[in-house]
């Protein structure tokens, strides 16, 4: 007959503390997207993506930056570059009627975060992509470095 394992409670620390590794990725909220620009041409609307996060790849546990649109491809066809291994997804589609519309920019937003939650939540990329912590985490992050 085989013994049955000891069962021992867990201490307040297991039970409420934080997790082994955690990682939160947010894109945004409703009210969150800001459009730049005067001009019809110029205009452009920014996303703020938050990371919260114990992982050690990533520099900073919290973080809060901005990106735009072109951002994201950029940082895409970067990823597809050097991650031969993992299968990138799409971004949400280019919009060219009502790119301004709050409706619009709501969905862009949501299929962005999708995006990026795939992409960062991905143990290869959390260790092999050189330019995953710098998208999500570096205020200054030059697409034309890489």
């Amino acid at each position: 007959m085989q013994a049955l394992p000891e069962t021992r409670q867990q201490s307040f620390e297991e039970i409420y503390g934080p997790p082994e590794n955690f990682l939160e990725i947010e894109v945004g909220n409703v009210k969150d997207p800001q459009t730049h620009g005067l001009t019809p041409s110029s205009r452009y609307t920014t996303y703020l993506i938050t990371l919260s996060t114990n992982i050690p790849s990533f520099k900073l546990r919290n973080s809060s930056v901005r990106r735009r649109y072109s951002d994201f491809e950029y940082f895409r066809d970067i990823l597809e570059r050097e991650s031969a291994r993992v299968t990138i997804p799409p971004l949400p589609g280019k919009v060219y009627f009502n790119k301004f519309d709050d409706a619009v920019i709501e969905e862009r937003r949501k299929g962005l975060e999708r995006f990026l939650r795939i992409v960062v939540g991905h143990p290869l990329l959390q260790t092999g992509s050189r330019v995953l912590g710098s998208f999500v985490q570096d205020p200054n992050w030059d697409r034309n470095a890489w």
